[in-house]
C-alpha cells in the first residue's frame, strides 16, 4: 500500500513538473505545484460544496444536537474533512517536499492554518450570503479566493516553512 502511494505521488509530481516546463523561468516549482494541487483541491471543494448544498441537503436547514444550521454552512461543514485530508496529503507529499519538519508538526501547524481558514470561510460566507445577499455558490467561490491567498502564505511560511529554505538557495525573496 505504501509503495502504491509513492507511485501515485511520483506520477502526480511528474505530470505537474511536465506542465511546469514552459514556466520554469517565471514560476518556482514549489509555487507551481502549490497552484496546481491547491487548484485541484479547490475545484474538488467547490464541486463537493455544490453537490452537498443542492442535492444532499437540498437547500434545507438541518438540526444537529438541537442546533439549527443553515444549508450553506452545513455544506461547508460536511465537505471540510474531505478537503482537509486531501489538501494536507498533497501539500506534504507533492508541494512542500523539502520541509524539514516532522509529519506530526506539519499536521499540527496545518491544522492551525486550516482553523484560521475555517474561521475566514465562516465569516466570509455569512457576510456574502446573509449580509450582501449573494447566492451561496458564488459566495463560496469569492470566499475561496481570499482563503487560498491566506492558506498559501501560512503553509509556506508556517506549516511547512519552506520559504526560508528556498530563499537561501535561490536568493529570491518573492517566491
Amino acid at each position: 500500500m505504501i509503495e502504491l502511494g509513492r507511485k501515485i505521488r511520483d506520477l502526480i509530481i511528474q505530470v505537474i513538473d511536465w506542465f511546469h516546463r514552459p514556466f520554469i523561468r517565471l514560476i518556482p516549482v514549489e509555487t507551481f505545484r502549490y497552484s496546481t494541487t491547491g487548484g485541484a483541491n479547490t475545484i474538488l471543494d467547490i464541486l463537493l460544496y455544490f453537490i452537498f448544498y443542492n442535492f444532499v441537503l437540498k437547500k434545507q436547514m438541518i438540526t444537529i444536537l438541537g442546533i439549527t444550521i443553515t444549508p450553506h454552512i452545513a455544506a461547508f461543514l460536511f465537505v471540510f474533512p474531505i478537503t482537509f485530508s486531501t489538501g494536507f496529503i498533497l501539500a506534504k507529499y507533492v508541494t512542500f517536499t523539502s520541509s524539514l519538519f516532522r509529519g506530526r508538526k506539519q499536521l499540527f501547524r496545518y491544522g492551525l492554518t486550516v482553523a484560521g481558514a475555517i474561521l475566514l470561510n465562516y465569516l466570509l460566507l455569512k457576510l456574502f450570503v446573509e449580509q450582501f445577499g449573494i447566492y451561496p455558490t458564488p459566495s463560496k467561490i469569492i470566499t475561496t479566493v481570499f482563503v487560498v491567498i491566506y492558506s498559501y502564505m501560512m503553509q509556506r511560511y508556517f506549516s511547512f516553512k519552506t520559504a526560508n529554505l528556498r530563499r537561501k538557495q535561490s536568493g529570491n525573496v518573492f517566491f
